[in-house]
């Protein structure tokens, strides 16, 4: 796939960017949705987890193929981590909405490295969301020398993203 050289994404990435952490941040806000299924719900954080670790997955596989010079296999893996992602965030907006949110119950250093973790992820992870757009178009547009300026910085953030959702599952998981 590839997009016009001279279509306009900013409007894009920036729309979506405040639409998707604007609904996040709404989030906090609302009441919880009363779902009225048998579904559990507390399924979808591990969902979210196994998502988040296959988008890790995809980010290294990505890696490593553009790292070879493969790009076909780099922009299929990239798709697939931006599949996952997309999972990930309709499976996140679908359980905050409809479950309170889990207090950490560990004490002490324990504590202090979750909460640290848990922040870091949470402010990269909204920084992420223009920074992986900005980073697909530019790809998708093949303005490849922008896209590698800006790949640098999005790479790192991303995987840092995606493996400190996990390890955010892990270290709650006892307290659902």
């Amino acid at each position: 796939m590839q997009i016009n050289k001279d279509f306009n994404y900013v409007p894009w990435v920036v729309g979506l960017s405040i639409a998707i952490n604007a609904i996040v941040v709404a989030l906090l806000f609302l009441p919880e949705i009363d779902g009225g299924t048998s579904f559990d719900i507390q399924l979808l954080p591990l969902l979210n987890a196994v998502l988040n670790s296959f988008t890790f997955v995809f980010l290294l596989a990505a890696l490593f193929m553009i790292l070879r010079k493969n790009i076909t296999w780099h922009k299929r893996f990239i798709f697939a981590a931006f599949t996952t992602t997309a999972l990930f965030l309709i499976s996140y907006l679908t359980y905050h909405s409809m479950s309170s949110s889990t207090s950490f119950g560990g004490e002490g250093l324990v504590a202090a490295i979750y909460y640290f973790i848990l922040i870091t992820h949470i402010v990269l992870a909204a920084a992420i969301v223009p920074l992986a757009l900005l980073t697909l178009f530019r790809g998708l547009s093949m303005k490849v020398d922008k896209h590698r300026k800006i790949a640098r910085w999005t790479m790192p953030l991303w995987l840092y993203v995606s493996l400190t959702g996990v390890i955010v599952y892990l270290m709650i998981s006892p307290y659902y």
